[in-house]
């Protein structure tokens, strides 16, 4: 049911207005993810509700990651992961490569931007970055491309190898977010023969600018990185 407005009322408006005032207490409380929620007859009184519809908001709010409930321990404050916004990216993914492509190439944009406006940070943690594990890990993309096979396992613990370091678990988990979603979507996308061999020389030379602490060649590597992957969302994956 709306309003003449167009606004939700009835059960759906209170559930929203529930939802929210949780939101809202946890937040004025300062509780912290793994903090304990009071119980449910101390919420229903402090709310003004029920039993039954502080239930499905709690329901709602524990999708979210919001709150996390252990039956038969109580409700905590959850780590609110980013498992919805890859459950949501990946589907409009999936629309898109049978589509224009337009959010997938949307989506590169947004993960090119995140990762080159890194560089200088990258390079300013490169005593922290464990080059070592770098070069374990395009070594075995190199193998596997020798067979013409992508190791994809390799790839992202290459990235994570990258950033981790940073100390910004958000921007490290939103990548995660983004690369999964390229992963799910990568046998869809055009790929020519030699598309495992590119990837691991994009990596290379990414590798290779970070160890040469060299500024404008770990830059034009990160571009060529992403151009690689712009041309097989656009249908060229020789150019």
């Amino acid at each position: 049911m709306t309003s003449p407005a167009g606004r939700p009322t009835g059960a759906r408006a209170n559930q929203r207005a529930l939802q929210e005032a949780i939101k809202h207490l946890i937040v004025e409380r300062g509780l912290a993810a793994g903090a304990p929620l009071p119980t449910e007859s101390e919420l229903s009184a402090e709310l003004g509700v029920s039993r039954h519809p502080l239930r499905e908001a709690m329901k709602a709010l524990q999708a979210l990651g919001i709150v996390d409930i252990r039956h038969g321990y109580g409700t905590y404050v959850g780590s609110v992961p980013l498992s919805g916004l890859e459950a949501g990216l990946a589907f409009r993914g999936a629309l898109s490569v049978r589509g224009d492509r337009a959010d997938i190439r949307d989506l590169l944009e947004i993960r090119e931007v995140l990762e080159s406006g890194l560089v200088d940070r990258v390079l300013a943690a490169r005593d922290q970055i464990d080059l070592g594990a770098l070069e374990e890990h395009v070594s075995a993309m190199e193998r596997e491309a020798g067979h013409g096979r992508y190791a994809p396992e390799r790839d992202w613990a290459f990235h994570e190898t990258l950033y981790r370091p940073l100390g910004n678990q958000l921007v490290l988990e939103l990548l995660q977010v983004f690369w999964r979603v390229f992963n799910t979507l990568d046998e869809q996308l055009p790929r020519a023969d030699g598309t495992p061999e590119a990837t691991a020389g994009w990596h290379r030379r990414i590798l290779e600018a970070l160890r040469a602490a060299d500024e404008p060649a770990l830059r034009a590597a990160v571009v060529e990185h992403f151009a690689g992957i712009r041309s097989r969302v656009r249908g060229q994956p020789g150019s």
